[in-house]
């Protein structure tokens, strides 16, 4: 098959970020065409004229719809575009210039009908944003226990970092209605089907994240209330490490309160993880700002996910 490329990117008041991606764009290194379908989610703060600057170098085309999230969103780009092959990108990630020509060349090689690719942190971004991409990947995190398996019809998409062929959309009509968690939905709904998906660990994107730590709480948050649904809904996905983050906040108040007790044992054992943790941050990012503020990511991280978890798995009748 012929492979023709369609960018999906859904946006939501957040024009300066479409013109870093549409930037970032223009210098693929990729030869053959591709088009870009910016859809704008019932923004009151609209990109169009980001748009605009860039249609002498790209193909890329603006739809405006209202306000229906993410997912409807890239459903609405995909029923809309010409190419065979789509690209959902999230509107906070800078391309690569040799992206495209990754993809192409894995799918060439090894096809499947759905594809996602890892996430790093740009250069330019903040101390946080990298501490925050550091805690959302590492290995001693939750980011340790995300799909990460290379083989063919194993790793679970990315709604930042994917790709669908049009066969594929039109099996399972992409994206459900689920607000978080429905590109783990859609991995489910694709290997149901019989599709196959891989990790194209070459095919990476910078992705800034969440920019505060109350941002990036809330985001791990909804990370967390939507495992349960996602449990009950696919009971052979269940696995005992999606509990980690809620018995690691609860092991820690319990630590806490063992102090008034004079033991201390519990929580040193937390102490000796953060320094590991704040010695490997410091290794990879070479940066000890953000090793320290990779302390902070990271409890925050299992403060969220371990939360809505616990939320979820009680209280929600869903």
């Amino acid at each position: 098959m012929k492979l023709h490329f369609s960018i999906i990117i859904p946006v939501y008041n957040r024009p300066q970020e479409i013109d870093e991606l549409l930037e970032s764009l223009v210098k693929q290194t990729f030869t053959q065409d591709f088009e870009v379908l910016i859809i704008e989610d019932g923004s009151t703060n609209k990109s169009e004229n980001v748009v605009e600057k860039h249609q002498e170098q790209l193909n890329v085309k603006y739809f405006f719809k209202e306000n229906s999230g993410a997912g409807a969103s890239r459903n609405f780009g995909m029923q809309k575009a010409t190419g065979n092959y789509f690209i959902i990108l999230d509107s906070d990630v800078i391309v690569p210039k040799q992206y495209l020509e990754f993809v192409y060349h894995q799918l060439t090689e090894n096809y499947t009908d759905a594809f996602g690719g890892p996430d790093a942190a740009h250069h330019s971004f903040t101390a946080l944003q990298k501490a925050i991409n550091y805690s959302m990947t590492s290995f001693l995190t939750t980011g340790g226990i995300r799909g990460k398996k290379k083989g063919v019809g194993k790793f679970q998409l990315r709604s930042f970092n994917l790709g669908l062929s049009e066969k594929a959309f039109e099996a399972t009509q992409g994206f459900s209605a689920m607000k978080t968690g429905e590109d783990i939905d859609l991995t489910f709904r694709l290997w149901e089907k019989g599709f196959q998906t891989q990790l194209i660990s070459e095919a990476f994107v910078y992705h800034k994240r969440r920019s505060t730590i109350k941002q990036f709480f809330k985001q791990t948050y909804s990370f967390g209330t939507a495992r349960p649904i996602l449990n009950k809904k696919y009971p052979e996905s269940r696995k005992i490490t999606f509990w980690f983050p809620s018995l690691f906040i609860l092991g820690f108040d319990v630590s806490i309160l063992l102090l008034f007790f004079k033991v201390t044992e519990s929580i040193q054992l937390y102490l000796f993880y953060f320094i590991i943790l704040f010695l490997d941050s410091l290794f990879r990012t070479q940066k000890i700002k953000v090793a320290f503020l990779s302390i902070i990511t990271s409890f925050t991280q299992f403060l969220g996910y371990g939360l809505g978890f616990l939320e979820s798995l009680i209280f929600k009748k869903k």
